[in-house]
């Protein structure tokens, strides 16, 4: 292949007490067209970040590109990338690890001198590039996944989400730095916390795949959000005004959006999830300036396929 177009979903990690190990696919995506040339680099975004993010050699997706064809011995003579961006910067849904999920699927898709594409390698270098896995393993995978590190690098799973489960995500205008919010938490929690944050983050698994129910105390936090309420003071508000109404609610990543994880009843879950009634009770909660919407969990995870030309009618 030549050209690949790309679709990557973004995502929510954390999802309460399950600190750096649990995430959640949701139905915003970014698409990126990657194609080999004779030479140079040619770099379009449209959509969120356009006008804000690089245009060469530092644009993520580029890097993560680099980085895996270094990985894999190739160099190719030219590059072209268009970035159509619908997931926001800087938000907690997870942009960064979606332009490193799909520079490195670029590049094992476009390599002539491998067969396909090992998942495996891939998550093990998305992570390494991100840091962490936990929002790069539900990109990739899709659904909920629980990821951790071994000495050979990052795994994961892949959890099957009950259909009742909807995401209802509060988008603010302001941006916050993981950088920032990972400043503010402390070196050390009391024995007490982290038994809770055990407990809990068992729980929510059990709730996520069987139990939507048990999803309000599933997500129950002592590790980070309320750590971090001071950089974002309108975020922590939100959160706990969702939370006093009874709703699973949870800081969305490192934040600034709030995540609601509502509950569909039995004839709701297969139509339009805006349309049910938690979901509506959820909306007529959006502070001022934000923005909410009701989406669905994205099942596939990154989708790469074939692009013959500029123009090619590929739709996901």
């Amino acid at each position: 292949m030549q050209a690949v177009r790309i679709r990557v979903p973004a995502t929510s990690a954390n999802l309460g007490p399950a600190f750096d190990c649990a995430g959640l696919a949701l139905s915003c995506w970014d698409s990126v067209d990657v194609a080999v040339t004779d030479g140079g680099l040619d770099v379009t975004v449209t959509g969120a970040g356009a006008g804000e993010l690089p245009t060469d050699e530092r644009h993520l997706v580029v890097r993560a590109f680099r980085a895996a064809s270094a990985e894999l011995g190739w160099t190719p003579p030219g590059l072209r990338l268009s970035a159509r961006n619908g997931i926001p910067q800087g938000r907690g849904m997870g942009s960064s690890a979606a332009a490193v999920t799909a520079g490195v699927l670029a590049a094992w898709s476009l390599c002539p001198d491998v067969a396909g594409v090992d998942d495996a390698a891939v998550l093990r270098l998305c992570s390494e590039i991100e840091g962490h896995p936990d929002n790069v393993a539900p990109c990739l995978l899709g659904g909920a996944t629980l990821s951790w590190t071994t000495p050979s690098g990052a795994r994961a799973e892949r959890l099957t989400v009950d259909p009742r489960v909807a995401p209802v995500l509060f988008v603010p205008s302001g941006t916050l730095s993981t950088h920032v919010a990972r400043g503010l938490l402390p070196d050390a929690v009391p024995h007490a916390d982290a038994a809770h944050a055990a407990g809990r983050s068992a729980l929510l698994v059990h709730a996520l795949t069987r139990e939507p129910g048990l999803l309000f105390e599933g997500t129950e936090d002592r590790l980070h959000q309320a750590q971090r309420a001071p950089a974002m003071p309108e975020s922590a508000a939100l959160l706990a005004a969702l939370r006093a109404d009874g709703h699973a609610a949870v800081v969305s990543g490192a934040g600034p959006c709030v995540l609601a994880l509502a509950v569909l009843g039995h004839d709701e879950h297969a139509g339009d999830p805006g349309s049910a009634a938690e979901v509506r009770a959820l909306r007529r909660s959006t502070p001022e300036g934000w923005e909410c919407r009701a989406l669905r969990v994205d099942h596939t995870g990154a989708v790469v396929a074939p692009l013959a030309s500029d123009h090619d009618p590929v739709s996901f």
